[in-house]
């Protein structure tokens, strides 16, 4: 009998690299210094100075689901802007911004009142006290490169950290960075639906 997949969650910390493979010259970590489970693969990627949810998986269908863009499944993000922004902007982010590869797919948007309960960041972000700071929520159906920090700097709000918060229905809440764990069953046979649904406003 074949052996079931693994399906696993990880709270990728800043400065992690989404690959097994250390880059010749760098001083970034990688996954292997977090993961030691054979045969499994990154469902999309996060930058190395992004934070938060990684999905992980020996089931390369699954991996191709999650990373296709026709199956469009929303991802959450928290991004921390330098700015104070202003309704239009988030409108603009809203219908879809135009950047050098094209325009963006309608997004979910909105202002966070509190800031996120995360942990602090290592090394902490830049601060200019004379700039104040807030934090937007982003639903994406996309995942281009660098996609969220050129979307805000777009519009006049430079992201100064980025949380990668939810993929789909699963969640950021109950690890630390840096921690991972397996998917419970009810959570691998909500993954196949991921790509029907639709961030709303």
């Amino acid at each position: 009998m074949r052996p079931a997949h693994r399906h696993i969650l990880f709270y990728k910390p800043f400065g992690v690299l989404t690959q097994f493979t250390p880059e010749p010259g760098s001083s970034y970590r990688t996954l292997k210094d977090f993961i030691d489970v054979p045969s499994v693969y990154a469902a999309g990627r996060l930058d190395a100075d992004s934070e938060g949810l990684l999905l992980l998986t020996t089931d390369g269908n699954l991996q191709h689901l999650l990373t296709d863009p026709l199956h469009a499944h929303p991802r959450t993000y928290w991004a921390q802007v330098e700015g104070a922004p202003q309704d239009e902007a988030l409108e603009q982010l809203r219908r879809g911004v135009r950047l050098k590869d094209g325009a963006t797919r309608p997004a979910a948007v909105r202002l966070l009142e509190l800031p996120p309960e995360l942990p602090p960041r290592d090394p902490p972000i830049r601060v200019r006290h004379s700039i104040p700071t807030a934090w937007l929520e982003l639903i994406l159906t996309e995942g281009r490169n660098r996609q969220v920090r050129r979307m805000t700097a777009s519009v006049g709000l430079p992201t100064l950290r980025l949380v990668r918060a939810a993929i789909g229905e699963l969640r950021l809440e109950g690890l630390a960075p840096g921690e991972w764990r397996d998917l419970r069953p009810e959570e691998v046979e909500g993954m196949g639906t991921m790509g029907s649904r639709r961030p709303s406003r």
